[in-house]
C-alpha cells in the first residue's frame, strides 16, 4: 500500500502502520507520483449511491478499482474480509432495493405447489431461488436442458440445506410447447401458483429461427395458460419484457402476441388469475452486454457496441425476480404489470465506465483524428437485424401506481378469444410449413404494433414463390 485516503477531515495527516492519511483531493497527485495500480474501497456498509458517486470520481484516472466485500455477506460467513474483487456491474448501475412487501411476496408461494417453467434460465433459476425462502410446499421446476435443469435443481438442494427447510423439489424435464406434459405435471403435483418464464430471448438469435421463436413464445405460452386454466391453477404470472412494446424484431412481437393470450384468457374464465410483468434488460443474463463486455476487456479488445446511442433499462436479476413475485401477487386477472426501471443507460458509457475501472483506457476511431490513444478500443458494429436504439415500457403513455412504488399497471389493448384463435391458427400453419416469411407476415397483420426494420435472414430457408403461394391457399382454407 502507498497511502490510506479517507473523507474524514480529522484524519487528514494522521499515520497509520507507517502511511499516512490523505484527502480525496490528493488521489491524482498520489496516483501520478507512486505510479499506482490499484484503487481499494474498503467500504463495505456504504450505500450503492455513495459508491457509484466514489466510482464516478474515479474514471477519469483508468485504475484498476477494487473492494471487499459487503458486510452483509462477512456477517453471513458467505465472504472474509481478505476475499478482494473487482467492481461488479451492481457497483455501476444498481440501486438501492427497496424493501419487499412480505404479505406479496409470500401471497403465492408460502405453504403452495409452485411451479416455474424455464427453471433454469436466468430469470427462472433466480425466482426458483428466491420462492425457495418463501417456504412453499412444493417446487416444480419445469425445464427443457437437461444441463440447466441439473445445475438449478444442484444450486436449489445447497440453498435448501443452508437454509434448513425440508422443501420438495421436482423436477420435470419437459417444454411447455407441449400442453400435455405440462398439463400432465400440474395436475400430477397439484400446482398452485406458475411463474412462466420459459421463452427464447435472444433478439439476433430468433430473428433468424423464426419459426422455433415463434412455437416457444406464442405456443408454449398458448399451451401453459391452457393447461394452467384445465388444472386449476390459482395464479399464472407471464414473465414479458419491454420487447414487447411496439416490437422491431420476432422477439418483441412473439412475446407482445404470449401477453395477448394472457388477456384474452383472463377475459373467458375466472378460475385461475393471469397476468403479465414487463421489464427491460437484467445484469448478467445470458446474453446480455455484461458478460460479454467483461470478456472482451479480458481479451484485450476491441469492446463492440452497436451503436454510439443506443440505450437500455438495466436491473439486477435479484430486484426484477423480487418484483415479479410481488406484482403477481396484486393480479386481478389480466393486469400487465411494468417494472419501474429507474434511467436508462447509454450502452457506450457503460462500455467506458467498465473499461477505465479495469484500469485500462478506452479509445476509438473517432477520438482525436482516429489516433490511439488508449488500451482498449470501443468499435461500433452497427445496429443488429430488429435492434432498436431505445426500448419502451408501455405500449399507451399512462401507466397506474400499485401499492408497491416501483411496480406500475398499464392498461393496453388485448383482442377477444376468438379473433386470438384466427391468428394462433394461421401461426400455426405458417409453423408447420416452415414458412417464416408468411410467419413474420402474420406478426405484422397481428395487433403486435411489429415493424420489420431490415431484411430478414433465416437459418432454415422461406419457401419459394410457388411454396409460399401454397402457403397462402391452405391459409384461406383452414380460415373457410
Amino acid at each position: 500500500p502507498i497511502a490510506f485516503i479517507d473523507d474524514e477531515q480529522s484524519l487528514h495527516g494522521s499515520t497509520i502502520s507507517g502511511l499516512k492519511v490523505f484527502d480525496p483531493k490528493d488521489l491524482y497527485t498520489l496516483i501520478e507520483s507512486n505510479h499506482a495500480k490499484v484503487v481499494l474501497l474498503a467500504m463495505p456498509s456504504s450505500t450503492i449511491e455513495q459508491r457509484q458517486e466514489i466510482l464516478t470520481r474515479m474514471e477519469p484516472f483508468s485504475i484498476q478499482v477494487q473492494t471487499i466485500p459487503g458486510m452483509s455477506d462477512l456477517v453471513a460467513g458467505s465472504a472474509t474480509v481478505s476475499d478482494i474483487r473487482a467492481i461488479s456491474v451492481e457497483d455501476l448501475l444498481g440501486r438501492e432495493p427497496v424493501p419487499p412487501q412480505q404479505e406479496l411476496l409470500s401471497a403465492n408461494i408460502s405453504d403452495k405447489v409452485v411451479m416455474v417453467t424455464g427453471a433454469g434460465g436466468s430469470i427462472g433459476s433466480e425466482l426458483c431461488k428466491q420462492i425457495l425462502t418463501l417456504n412453499p410446499k412444493c417446487l416444480v421446476l419445469m425445464e427443457r436442458s437437461e444441463y440447466a435443469l441439473y445445475q438449478i435443481h444442484q444450486d436449489l438442494q445447497d440453498l435448501r440445506n443452508s437454509i434448513g427447510q425440508d422443501i420438495e423439489l421436482v423436477q420435470v424435464l419437459a417444454s411447455s410447447q407441449h400442453r400435455q406434459q405440462a398439463e400432465a405435471a400440474m395436475r400430477r403435483f397439484k400446482v398452485q401458483t406458475v411463474y412462466h418464464a420459459a421463452a427464447y430471448k435472444h433478439v439476433p438469435l430468433v430473428e433468424t429461427n423464426v419459426v422455433e421463436g415463434v412455437r416457444n413464445n406464442v405456443f408454449g405460452t398458448l399451451h401453459a395458460v391452457e393447461a394452467a386454466i384445465a388444472t386449476g391453477v390459482e395464479s399464472f404470472i407471464m414473465v414479458s419484457t419491454d420487447k414487447a412494446v411496439r416490437p422491431t424484431n420476432v422477439m418483441g412481437a412473439t412475446k407482445r402476441i404470449g401477453e395477448l393470450i394472457c388477456q384474452a384468457h383472463a377475459r373467458i374464465q375466472d378460475g385461475t388469475k393471469l397476468s403479465m410483468v414487463r421489464f427491460g434488460n437484467v445484469l448478467g443474463s445470458s446474453g446480455s452486454v455484461i458478460p460479454l463486455f467483461k470478456k472482451q476487456i479480458q481479451d484485450g479488445g476491441p469492446v463492440t457496441v452497436t451503436h454510439p446511442e443506443i440505450t437500455r433499462y438495466f436491473m439486477t436479476i435479484p430486484e426484477a425476480a423480487q418484483l415479479v413475485i410481488q406484482a403477481g401477487a396484486m393480479a386481478k386477472g389480466g393486469d400487465v404489470f411494468v417494472l419501474d426501471m429507474g434511467k436508462p443507460i447509454r450502452i457506450v458509457d457503460l462500455a467506458r465506465r467498465m473499461i477505465n475501472l479495469s484500469g485500462q483506457t478506452p479509445w476509438s476511431a473517432g477520438d482525436k483524428a482516429h489516433k490511439r490513444t488508449g488500451d482498449i478500443e470501443i468499435s461500433f458494429s452497427g445496429l443488429r437485424p430488429g435492434e432498436k436504439l431505445y426500448e419502451e415500457l408501455l405500449i399507451n403513455v399512462s401507466a397506474t401506481p400499485t401499492q408497491h412504488p416501483r411496480i406500475m399497471t398499464a392498461l393496453e389493448d388485448f383482442l377477444e378469444i376468438n379473433d386470438l384463435k384466427a391468428i394462433l391458427q394461421d401461426l400455426m400453419v405458417a409453423c408447420e410449413l416452415q414458412d417464416a416469411q408468411q410467419l413474420r407476415k402474420l406478426l405484422q397483420t397481428a395487433p403486435t404494433g411489429y415493424t420489420i426494420q431490415s431484411k430478414p435472414t433465416d437459418i432454415i430457408s422461406s419457401p419459394d414463390a410457388d411454396e409460399t403461394s401454397q402457403t397462402s391457399a391452405i391459409l384461406k382454407l383452414v380460415r373457410g
